[in-house]
């Protein structure tokens, strides 16, 4: 499953001016239609860190993209499966 798209630094930064007029996350979550685990994360991140700012991230990224992806896999599954195209015999 391929990961969703960041939050705008803008959007962050209004979750973390919302927690500064101490907004509850279910108020803030509900005010930006984002969800309750998105706001606490950012939240943690910047009790943590200081910063919205994206942080680079540890490891090579994927070599294939979502839709390649399903499409392998499907076509693997399928010559895998002894259900699928059995010859009479």
């Amino acid at each position: 499953m391929g990961r969703s798209q960041e939050l705008s630094e803008f959007k962050r930064g209004t979750v973390i001016g919302c927690h500064m007029c101490n907004r509850s996350i279910h108020e803030i979550s509900l005010l930006l239609n984002i969800p309750q685990s998105t706001v606490s994360g950012i939240i943690t991140k910047w009790r943590q860190l200081e910063t919205t700012a994206t942080q680079p991230q540890s490891g090579r990224p994927c070599k294939m993209t979502e839709p390649a992806g399903t499409v392998h896999a499907e076509a693997h599954s399928a010559q895998k499966s002894p259900t699928v195209c059995r010859a009479n015999s």
